[in-house]
């Protein structure tokens, strides 16, 4: 008889890296510190009004107080169709549209329904702390295909080509990308869909950054770049980035209906529906214009810049400049083992977790260390923060990472 009290299967998940350290700035914050996050993707805006009215409104209909569809309210489905094929080209029937608490749950659902013990998922690398821990539930097994700054973090086909078995089942896709921020181009998106088609493989891809990319960089599907991959291709996508509506939970996957009808049925046991009023503020925003984002874009690329420009007069830091979401991921290896003075002392942190762990301690400014998206020494730095909580963390960064002997 087992005297373990909690399952392995859930003992083996990792905490949120980007949630634990957002946590611990705002409990910090909370005690009076003067911490500035840098930690969660988080749009520092609140939400557009004419969608908080659309919440309202509905809060005050009895029929938005019951059960509806485990699937999604018929009326969003059709609204997040027809975005899809406004803002990608890819055609999709609602009855191919699963509404989910969050992108996070259209994660788990999608690779909850796709994945058997030990199918292979190749994920390129840095990759969002989710995914793998998400694969790692449904019995399958993470494969990590690295790219380093001097690639601008963007994997090749050949790296792709060598991390294939015949245990490979999908290619899991996200551009433009959380960590790094980086967008692959049209051609690379084309490329990489073609050789996944052509080796029969699934595309995962996660769409959540979609709208926002900078420099005139063009965002591209994967489903429309390569027609190729017919009906082996599941989109990610929600409100959360787009709309400043990170905490409403509503996120979606689209699929072949066979996929999205097993992956319902999964969610009928989980969740049931997700909560009615912000599926009513979700239709709003779908179905609205792209003002809002348009407008936190111009506040976005204002900070990029600048936190770039902080970032690589450091000494020892390489910060390449991102063309999309709303994060930079700094190379921070060249600063690993050098000593670093302290009020206790110098201190010679040997990886990333170890130096982000030092900042908070030493300058009250979180950061996420590159253990939670892959190999050690970098840092994620999110800019959806105000301009003056920016310039003040960056300063606070360069006053102590400067200090490196």
């Amino acid at each position: 008889m087992s005297s373990a009290r909690v399952s392995q299967r859930i003992s083996a998940i990792a905490e949120s890296a980007t949630l634990a350290v957002d946590a611990k700035a705002k409990a910090l914050k909370a005690a009076g510190r003067p911490v500035i996050g840098f930690g969660a993707g988080e749009p520092d805006f609140p939400t557009p009004d004419y969608i908080v009215q659309a919440a309202i409104d509905a809060a005050s209909q009895p029929k938005y107080h019951r059960y509806s569809p485990a699937g999604g309210l018929p009326e969003l489905k059709k609204a997040i169709a027809e975005k899809t094929f406004r803002d990608s080209g890819y055609k999709a029937d609602p009855s191919q549209v699963l509404v989910t608490n969050g992108g996070k749950q259209a994660v788990y659902n999608t690779f909850a329904t796709l994945v058997d013990p030990g199918d292979e998922v190749i994920v390129p690398t840095p990759f969002w702390t989710t995914y793998p821990e998400a694969i790692r539930l449904a019995g399958g097994v993470p494969v990590e295909v690295f790219a380093g700054p001097e690639q601008d973090y963007l994997v090749t086909v050949e790296q792709l080509e060598a991390a294939v078995t015949d245990r490979t089942k999908i290619l899991l896709f996200v551009s433009p990308s959380n960590p790094t921020g980086s967008v692959y181009s049209p051609e690379q998106v084309a490329e990489i869909g073609k050789w996944a088609a052509a080796k029969g493989l699934w595309v995962v891809t996660d769409e959540i950054y979609e709208h926002l990319t900078y420099d005139g960089v063009p965002f591209t599907s994967i489903a429309t770049a390569a027609p190729e991959l017919g009906d082996k291709v599941v989109i990610l996508n929600g409100v959360a980035k787009t709309y400043a509506m990170t905490g409403w939970r509503v996120g979606w996957m689209i699929g072949p209906a066979d996929v999205i009808k097993a992956a319902t049925n999964l969610q009928s046991h989980a969740t049931s529906n997700v909560s009615n009023i912000p599926q009513i503020a979700a239709l709003a925003a779908v179905s609205g214009p792209l003002t809002a984002v348009d407008e936190m874009k111009v506040a976005f690329d204002r900070r990029r810049k600048a936190i770039v420009d902080g970032l690589n007069a450091i000494e020892g830091v390489e910060c390449p400049t991102p063309k999309g979401a709303f994060y930079v991921y700094a190379d921070v290896r060249a600063l690993l083992g050098k000593e670093f003075p302290t009020a206790n002392g110098t201190v010679r942190p040997e990886t990333s977790a170890a130096l982000a762990a030092l900042i908070l301690d030493e300058v009250e400014v979180a950061v996420v260390p590159g253990e939670a998206f892959g190999p050690s020494g970098f840092l994620r730095l999110s800019y959806a923060l105000g301009d003056e909580d920016l310039a003040t963390g960056v300063g606070r960064l360069q006053d102590f990472l400067g200090k490196a002997q």
